[in-house]
């Protein structure tokens, strides 16, 4: 019971800190994420849909390859994923709210905001699913590091979204990218020294 009451707590905390970085830091400047988060601004930025939202439907085909390939991801992850979506939309309010910074810090602050909460959640075996949990399957069968796992998804998917948006949106979303797969990396080194 206290085992699971910290993981709860860790999510909230992990998904607060992912949903502050993508609607204070992000979109106010345009600027991708990659994986699941990205797809689902791309086409907030283009449709104006619900970021958390499309998240959600976008991870049902990855948690139908869970459940069948990797249950206990299924389990760890499910609860991330809707509460960090949940997060995102629910701190919409947050993108009215801009500083007025140089874009690449923007970038620079979101991504380790976002890193910081991925690498929060996966430190306690949990995550935000989508490319999370793809990620973290990838690194088990290859034997990476999950951060470098996350990076090359990420990557692929900004360099898709760079082509619908301008090629500064696609320098800064790069630099997301690097600064959240270096946080990323950083909290789950520290959790398999620890172990």
């Amino acid at each position: 019971m206290k085992e699971l009451i910290k993981k709860g707590i860790v999510i909230i905390i992990g998904s607060a800190c992912l949903a502050f970085g993508i609607n204070f830091f992000l979109v106010p400047d345009h600027v991708l994420d990659g994986g699941v988060i990205g797809i689902g601004l791309i086409f907030h930025y283009l449709w104006g849909l619900e970021t958390g939202l499309t998240i959600l439907f976008i991870s049902i085909p990855i948690f139908l390859i869970a459940w069948f390939k990797y249950r206990n991801y299924f389990y760890n992850s499910l609860h991330g994923l809707l509460i960090s979506s949940f997060f995102i939309d629910l701190f919409y309010w947050l993108r009215h709210f801009h500083l007025s910074l140089d874009p690449a810090i923007s970038s620079m602050i979101g991504g380790a905001f976002v890193g910081g909460g991925i690498g929060l959640m996966l430190r306690y075996q949990t995550s935000t699913g989508g490319t999370d949990l793809l990620a973290q399957m990838l690194a088990d069968f290859l034997k990476i590091n999950v951060g470098i796992a996350i990076f090359a998804i990420d990557l692929g998917v900004i360099l898709s979204g760079g082509l619908l948006f301008s090629s500064q949106t696609l320098l800064l979303s790069a630099i997301t990218i690097l600064v959240v797969a270096m946080t990323t990396m950083l909290f789950t080194t520290r959790m398999t020294l620890k172990n």
